[in-house]
């Protein structure tokens, strides 16, 4: 390998600098501040840095292989053989970022208390996964896969291992060292196939859809006793007014029934008989509870409720890789060339998930040096780092996005459980167990018992330490019949898709070599999980929609609760268990729709009774029904698009929220006239969540105080409002009812508030709130004061790290705008007393299909996981500004953005 010192000493120069600006309490904290910045100056700028230009040599390569990046360090890989393209992109990923890929595969194996120690919640996080077995289910996918994509994966792990042969910890990342300060750091494991895949179970598992609201309409019936009243919590996403995905007009024939046909995993329908688009109906589906459905309240008792607390306290255990709840939405939406300025189609996608340093994204392009059927890549865009291939992005003839579908591929049974068997119609039969040893490296190894069903592991004894079924938190209790009989203890299991070996690796690399609508149908009918919209757009004008992903059938129970998933299900029933899972074929899709677009933002995919049964658990569109209002306004004006159009919609920051509340909250009178400021800057608002704006930070505390005042007496405190759009279709359906039971504060006794007594306390609340967090005079209020992103390092971010080495490792914060369910979703968590950002765009892009290279794109960080590195955080302060960089794609246009060129020789 070449290197210049000059360059060398460039990096170093940059640590020393951000680590002298940190705030410096004493003399001795000084003396170790600059002992850090040495070490960390010298580690990271000479070890630490990957060789962007020169010629390394590597052992598997069949011809040379150029790497090309530009001016962000965004590589492009050029390659003769897929093998050798996927081994140069395994040794980049592990070049820029290979400690993240380390701290993946140890979260992803249960492994996690060996990388970073004798921490109750890596030792917590490591139960879990181990329950869940992801390690052992992706080790049975790697054999299902089809031969092309086990060479892909295997090329890619010796590109992995080819960076890491002879580098020491320190050279990978300065995590080590950090992390060597307490713990022994070993040199990291070679590198295998089955570590990527491994990761997919991550992503499924953040992107999984409806599991906290099944949850939590058990919770609340314990708390409420009141079935009407539940379901008041959870609307049907009709009621929000806003447009499905699609229509029955959208589809072909064959998709548009009510019911489908079942296949099991195997690919044979659930009677064993061969499936296909015609496929034999073998189950019907509920099409979802009414809000007058009979819930047995002998199920929701006491007993119960402690084991649904206990369970949903060990899943939330699970350590956050992508995003969960509000923070798994997205955007996107394909416009026909009948509409743009170019004649040709413009796809925008800009997926919603958890914010963090590195970003979730790692930018790159892969190319065949001559496309054909041999090696048939020519794709950029978004991947995993630690996974080969691209995720989202764009090929010669194609664009994709993705956005969650909130399909409901997670169901919880509620089991009764005695001693080691489990009651199963009439019969006991025994629990399947499994010994897990969890290495803790400077501590004690923890001994596991897995336990599980039929239906899946038991996740509500998991935190127990003494023995399963007597957790601390009452996780199981006891509770006999009247009669006396003992039917055991209550405890809850979980049936999810992803937990059943799939072919989800093989699917990333059909998009990616996909040319046409029929190429992303088949390339869905692989994507078994997470369950995700696909918006695709073709270079030959055609625009569409497909749904993928291995959806469950469930029958139609008469029982103790509704059968379609929303609710925990009895497990001793069998009526209730699973039926197979729908007929790839019936999944429902469209090309071209009449109206000369399609936008998918989490909405209901069809409307209730059409097409198969995907879930009753959708976002309320909102964003959705925004982003058509602009596309529609916009054709009405009869002005073409551009891609600056689509740019300019992603940005939008008008609020659904404002746009309901605010003239409610106008007709209230204040008669204090401290009060009646804040209320003033509504009058002239023109509803957006813009930074610099007063009346949005006075807004978003009002809404933020309204939900508390609501909801807070009448629910645990793990189902407080988060903010989200089910709270605002939650609202809409209250404002009209005055003396609806919810506005009622059960903590005033003898008191029964009305809905304009609890919006006046909102509005005067948060005016004394402004006044504690910025200022009395409501000239100084702005929103990015307030909606801050504080990006966290992963693990350095946190678990325990000292606040000097936080400050290195994380960005300094910055105001945003954009808000919860705003097209611009950049989140926030109304439960958290915070306006701190939760989640938001992870990425956004527009492809123009008629120019390739006049596409955009944007990270909410940079290329690289390495803190020293000028594209650690250099993509950010756009992000925050939500502007966009060229996306070079053709080679032409590569070449001619290339900044460093590496050569890599056989």
């Amino acid at each position: 390998m070449t290197s210049d010192v000059a360059e060398a000493e460039e990096p170093t120069r940059r640590a020393m600098s951000r680590l002298r600006k940190l705030a410096i309490g004493t003399a001795i904290v000084l003396v170790l501040v600059l002992a850090a910045v040495a070490t960390f100056g010298w580690a990271i700028g000479r070890r630490a840095l990957p060789e962007a230009s020169g010629e390394v040599r590597l052992e598997g390569l069949t011809a040379d292989v150029r790497v090309l990046r530009d001016e962000r360090g965004v590589p492009h890989v050029y390659a003769s053989e897929p093998a050798d393209l996927f081994l140069a992109q395994g040794y980049v990923h592990a070049q820029d970022r290979f400690f993240e890929m380390d701290f993946r595969r140890h979260v992803t194996a249960g492994r996690l208390a060996e990388l970073i120690g004798d921490q109750e919640s890596a030792i917590t996080a490591d139960k879990l996964i181990r329950t869940f077995g992801w390690r052992q289910v992706a080790e049975q996918e790697l054999e299902l896969l089809a031969p092309e994509t086990q060479e892909y994966l295997r090329a890619y792990a010796d590109g992995v291992n080819a960076y890491l042969a002879e580098r020491e910890p320190s050279e990978l990342g300065v995590e080590y060292m950090v992390l060597g300060t307490t713990v022994t750091q070993e040199s990291p494991e070679p590198w295998d196939p089955v570590d990527s895949l491994a990761w997919l179970k991550a992503m499924a598992w953040d992107l999984r859809s409806n599991y906290d609201d099944e949850l939590d309409r058990a919770l609340a019936h314990s708390t409420l006793a009141d079935p009407k009243l539940v379901a008041q919590l959870f609307p049907d996403h009709a009621a929000s007014g806003n447009r499905t995905i699609l229509t029955e007009a959208d589809l072909p024939e064959a998709t548009a029934a009510g019911t489908e046909g079942a296949t099991s995993g195997d690919g044979e329908s659930a009677d064993g008989t061969a499936t296909n688009a015609d496929a034999t109906q073998t189950a019907e589906v509920s099409s979802g509870p009414s809000p007058d459905a009979a819930i047995d309240p002998a199920l929701f008792d006491k007993s119960l409720r402690s084991a649904v607390t206990a369970a949903q306290a060990a899943l939330d255990a699970v350590p956050e890789q992508i995003g969960r709840g509000e923070a798994t939405g997205s955007n996107s939406w394909a416009v026909s060339g009948d509409l743009t300025e170019s004649g040709k189609p413009l796809l925008a996608n800009d997926p919603h998930l958890s914010l963090k340093a590195p970003g979730i994204w790692h930018q790159v392009g892969l190319h065949c040096t001559e496309v054909s059927d041999a090696c048939p890549f020519d794709v950029a865009g978004f991947g995993f780092s630690g996974f080969p291939g691209v995720v989202i992005g764009q090929n010669a003839q194609l664009a994709w996005g993705l956005t969650n579908m909130n399909a409901d591929v997670t169901d919880f049974f509620i089991e009764r459980v005695r001693g080691d068997t489990y009651k199963r119609g009439e019969k006991w039969v025994d629990l399947t167990t499994r010994e897990e040893t969890i290495r803790v490296t400077g501590g004690t190894p923890v001994d596991l018992t897995v336990r599980g069903t039929v239906h899946g592991p038991l996740v509500s004894d998991v935190l127990d330490d003494d023995k399963a079924g007597e957790a601390g938190v009452d996780a199981m209790v006891h509770s006999p019949t009247a009669e006396g009989t003992d039917l055991g203890d209550y405890a809850i299991s979980i049936q999810w898709t992803a937990l059943e070996p799939g072919r989800t690796a093989d699917a990333v690399f059909a998009f990616d070599t996909a040319r046409n609508a029929e190429d992303i149908k088949a390339a869905a009918a692989l994507f078994d999980v997470p369950a995700q919209n696909i918006v695709f757009a073709t270079t030959d004008g055609h625009i569409g929609y497909q749904a993928p992903g291995r959806i469950p059938v469930r029958n139609q129970v008469d029982g103790p609760v509704p059968s379609d998933g929303s609710w925990p299900r009895p497990g001793w029933d069998e009526r209730y268990d699973w039926n197979g899972y729908v007929d790839p074929a019936r999944m429902p899709r469209a090309l071209d729709p009449a109206e000369g677009f399609v936008v998918a933002a989490n909405q209901a995919v069809l409307p209730s009774g059409v097409g198969p049964y995907l879930t009753r658990d959708w976002d309320y569109g909102y964003r959705s029904q925004r982003i058509r209002t602009l596309l529609t306004e916009q054709i009405d004006s009869g002005r073409q698009f551009d891609a600056a159009d689509m740019s300019a919609i992603q940005n939008d920051d008008w609020s659904a929220f404002a746009d309901l509340l605010v003239d409610v909250l106008l007709a209230i009178e204040l008669e204090d006239d401290y009060d009646a400021a804040g209320q003033e800057l509504l009058r002239d608002w023109d509803y957006t969540m813009t930074e610099d704006s007063a009346a949005a930070a006075y807004f978003a505390a009002v809404w933020n105080n309204l939900l508390g005042a609501t909801f807070q007496d009448e629910l645990p405190e793990s189902m407080w409002p988060d903010g989200g759009d089910r709270w605002l279709a939650v609202l809409q359906g209250m404002l009209d009812e005055p003396n609806h039971a919810f506005w009622d504060d059960k903590t005033t006794v003898s008191v029964r508030e009305s809905r304009d007594e609890i919006l006046t306390r909102a509005l005067t609340s948060a005016r004394q709130d402004m006044t504690v967090e910025i200022s009395k005079d409501p000239d100084d209020w702005s929103w990015g004061s307030l909606h801050q992103l504080e990006l966290e390092h992963e693990p350095l971010g946190r678990y325990g790290v000292p606040s000097i080495i936080r400050g290195y490792m994380n960005p300094a914060p910055v105001g945003v705008a954009g808000g919860t369910s705003i097209v611009n979703a950049i989140s926030w968590d109304a439960a958290a007393d915070s306006y701190s950002v939760t989640s938001g765009p992870s990425m956004r892009m527009v492809v123009d299909l008629a120019d390739r290279d006049a596409s955009t794109w944007v990270t909410v960080t940079g290329v690289s996981g390495h803190p020293a590195s000028d594209h650690y955080d250099d993509q950010l302060p756009a992000w925050a500004d939500g502007e966009t960089f060229p996306w070079p794609f053709t080679r032409e246009a590569v070449e001619s953005a290339a900044q460093d060129e590496l050569t890599l020789t056989p």
